[in-house]
């Protein structure tokens, strides 16, 4: 679905003065703002779990750290973070992340069709603080070491086959992974706050073990045209990835990156920024700044961030209000849920079953505000389709 940029478009409960001159360009001709809650309506009161949902949506607890998953006699991971889905026959299976160090690793959870829990495992294991990833369209796990000189791991979510270090992707503080099967390349981001955006080639679709490493080259501004160039030695030792290239473009701490239709959307951390990049035109631009928005922000700390087929993003809170937030393509950012009672924690590994009708998330701390005390979730209810 085609999105304009959202800074010409609409936030709510903030007009579309406050965006400020340079960057709100051609405003005569952007949406109105659109105050109010959002596609979902209003935040009710917090439910038995301590979130706050729209009016049709509940919650339940999946899994809690250092306890066994259900009637499994599998025992969860501590600190839950980046989390995918994917089908199991009439069923589906969640992956989550361990952003630990030493040990980290991925773990899985399989329901049946009607969400009954059915099995828990491990699918990664001695691996150092596995923050966020990627799903693959061949159906893998892209595991991401959030350290430096950290490496990707590609892993098997039906727990069959072993997992799999992919030393071609590069070694660098990796956070997220996005895959886009028109071009046939993966984008990486990287936890710095003089970080880079990547993209990986493999030599061959459906295989990681060889190919070449890009990063992204533009000039210092928030908007403009954009190329790739290889990086030399992907496995930055003895000059870092993100030094290797002159004129790479820094972004201040690499998040959450999704792809979809012909757009790669990725966030960074360090200044509250939600970033496009169009592939068809190769251009870029700041898509949400929580700095231009007057009053309270209704999204700050972004990290995570998943997409729907309506072409709804989610984007999930490191801090801030604890909140997962939906900007829609008529461009009105919103809160779609709040956790509340765990200000020590972050949300992470958003995520929707394959049908579209269940999300997926963890908090990472949890009430107890250690990574001991993660708790990973699931809402259900009438999802836009």
């Amino acid at each position: 679905m085609e999105r304009r940029s959202f800074l010409r478009g609409a936030v709510v409960g903030t007009s579309a003065a406050a965006f400020g001159f340079t960057l709100w360009q051609g405003a005569a001709s952007a949406a109105p703002a659109q105050p109010g809650p959002g596609p979902y309506g209003a935040l009710g009161p917090a439910d038995a779990n301590g979130i706050q949902l729209p009016a049709g949506f509940t919650s339940r607890v999946v899994a809690r750290s250092g306890q066994r998953v259900g009637s499994t006699s599998y025992t969860w991971h501590n600190a839950p973070d980046g989390g995918a889905c994917y089908s199991d026959g009439t069923g589906w299976i969640y992956v989550s992340n361990s952003e630990i160090n030493p040990s980290g690793g991925a773990s899985a959870v399989r329901f049946s069709s009607t969400g009954a829990i059915t099995g828990a495992y491990r699918i990664l294991s001695n691996t150092r603080q596995n923050c966020a990833g990627g799903k693959t369209p061949w159906n893998t796990w892209l595991s991401c070491e959030e350290v430096s000189l950290g490496y990707v791991y590609e892993t098997d979510p039906y727990g069959v086959k072993a997992a799999v270090r992919r030393d071609a992707m590069g070694r660098f503080k990796h956070e997220a992974a996005a895959a886009d099967p028109v071009r046939r390349a993966v984008y990486l981001t990287e936890d710095e706050s003089n970080g880079c955006l990547y993209r990986f080639v493999p030599t061959t679709w459906g295989d990681l073990s060889s190919g070449r490493l890009q990063v992204l080259v533009a000039g210092t501004a928030t908007s403009g045209s954009f190329s790739w160039a290889d990086v030399p030695d992907p496995d930055g030792s003895p000059t870092y990835t993100r030094s290797q290239v002159s004129g790479a473009k820094r972004f201040n701490g690499g998040e959450g990156c999704h792809y979809a239709d012909d757009k790669v959307w990725f966030t960074t951390k360090g200044d509250n920024r939600l970033w496009q990049l169009n592939l068809l035109t190769n251009t870029y631009e700041l898509a949400y700044d929580d700095s231009l928005v007057s009053g309270t922000a209704p999204l700050t700390g972004v990290d995570n961030v998943t997409g729907t087929a309506s072409g709804d993003l989610f984007v999930a809170e490191d801090g801030g209000n604890m909140e997962i937030c939906v900007i829609t393509p008529d461009d009105v950012v919103a809160p779609f849920l709040r956790v509340g009672g765990q200000s020590s924690s972050e949300i992470c590994g958003p995520a929707f079953s394959p049908d579209g009708s269940r999300l997926y998330f963890s908090s990472q701390r949890g009430t107890s505000g250690s990574s001991s005390g993660g708790i990973t979730y699931e809402v259900t209810g009438p999802f836009r389709a």
